[in-house]
């Protein structure tokens, strides 16, 4: 009777020491839950509460750069929303823009002069892209440069030879068709470098990279574009001139456009620089595409959204493509698309997480 007694009272004991640990595991599992969103609620309280600041606060400067860097985005803008009413959105975006030219570029202000020039008489050409150029030390009619300001850094690729650079695209259109990534699209045309293109579908930031906006040529082909509307058109003639303006696809067929794209705003035309309010824009990663006189190809890449390069806005691009001798220059997609490649690696991008899909990309060929 007293053995059954005593083990009736281990057993009663064992329940209890389980049931004490059971309670110390749940009572650690609400400890740790309640911290973890104790903390999530502090954090998002934090952030909220450095919007407010930023977009309420003491400093207009900041809220407008804020503004317009976050509407630039695919889905910041719905953190500017938090704040601020849509007309004071809009003002704030009219009072930080790039304006629009009306003009088109004139081709005969470029005098193209590399080697592969069809010139007769090759000893008069300007030793810009020729194989002793003090340019191009490496003899492959490319150099790349850093560039920096304040607010960025990025790479500068001057191609000697315009002829070299093309429109490379994917090969079917589609808002469910998938695109490629800018080393995807280098490999497929075998090309040496290239940066990201035009304009394309992508909702929220989450498209699949294979529908462009807008008009493509590629390698003289109307690839996308209605002949009778009108178009932001960025892209090469038959001459090797970048063009920079509005214009139908008819109309840009009719003048022997071969490669092109669409974006923008255009940023220098026939040597005048736009006119900018404010900032013109917000910081963020950029693309542009330029020629200077000589007929040499400026491909300017911008790292953005990190601690080292939050981003350029459109006057920084304005004053980069003077520096490198612009006469013709243009703001192509930007933002997460931004990248530049060359032999084979890419060595300016903007994006952490993945490499975006794109439809479109301005490639260099390789030298014959």
């Amino acid at each position: 009777m007293w053995y059954a007694i005593e083990e009736s009272g281990d057993i009663m004991s064992k329940k209890k020491k389980k049931a004490k640990k059971k309670n110390k595991i749940l009572t650690a599992f609400l400890c740790l839950t309640a911290w973890f969103f104790g903390t999530v609620l502090v954090v998002l309280g934090g952030f909220l509460f450095l919007l407010y600041l930023v977009q309420l606060g003491p400093s207009p400067r900041i809220r407008d750069l804020f503004v317009a860097s976050a509407k630039e985005s695919s889905v910041g803008g719905v953190m500017v929303d938090l704040f601020l009413s849509p007309e004071q959105v809009e003002e704030i975006m009219a009072n930080n823009s790039t304006k629009e030219f009306s003009e088109i570029t004139d081709t005969t202000m470029v005098k193209i002069a590399y080697a592969n020039s069809e010139s007769e008489d090759s000893s008069s050409q300007s030793s810009v892209g020729r194989l002793d150029n003090p340019e191009d030390p490496d003899g492959d009619g490319i150099t790349v440069y850093d560039v920096h300001g304040p607010t960025y850094r990025g790479k500068m690729m001057v191609v000697f030879d315009p002829s070299r650079v093309k429109v490379g695209t994917i090969d079917h259109y589609g808002i469910s068709s998938p695109g490629l990534t800018l080393p995807e699209i280098v490999e497929k045309y075998d090309a040496v470098a290239g940066i990201n293109g035009g304009k394309y579908d992508d909702e929220a930031g989450i498209g699949t990279g294979g529908m462009p906006q807008g008009i493509v040529f590629s390698e003289g082909v109307l690839r996308m574009g209605d002949p009778t509307s009108n178009y932001a058109v960025y892209g090469f003639d038959n001459n090797n001139v970048l063009v920079v303006g509005y214009m139908s696809a008819g109309y840009a067929a009719s003048i022997g456009i071969r490669d092109a794209v669409t974006f923008g705003p255009a940023l220098i035309v026939n040597g005048k620089s736009a006119r900018m309010a404010g900032s013109g824009s917000g910081l963020n990663p950029r693309t542009a595409i330029g020629q200077r006189e000589d007929g040499a190809v400026l491909l300017l890449v911008i790292e953005g959204r990190q601690t080292t390069s939050l981003g350029a806005s459109m006057a920084d691009l304005v004053e980069i493509m003077e520096n490198y001798g612009a006469v013709n220059a243009a703001n192509l997609d930007g933002g997460m698309s931004s990248s530049m490649v060359y032999n084979g690696e890419e060595i300016v991008s903007s994006c952490t997480m993945r490499n975006r899909k794109i439809p479109t990309a301005f490639i260099v060929e390789r030298r014959d």
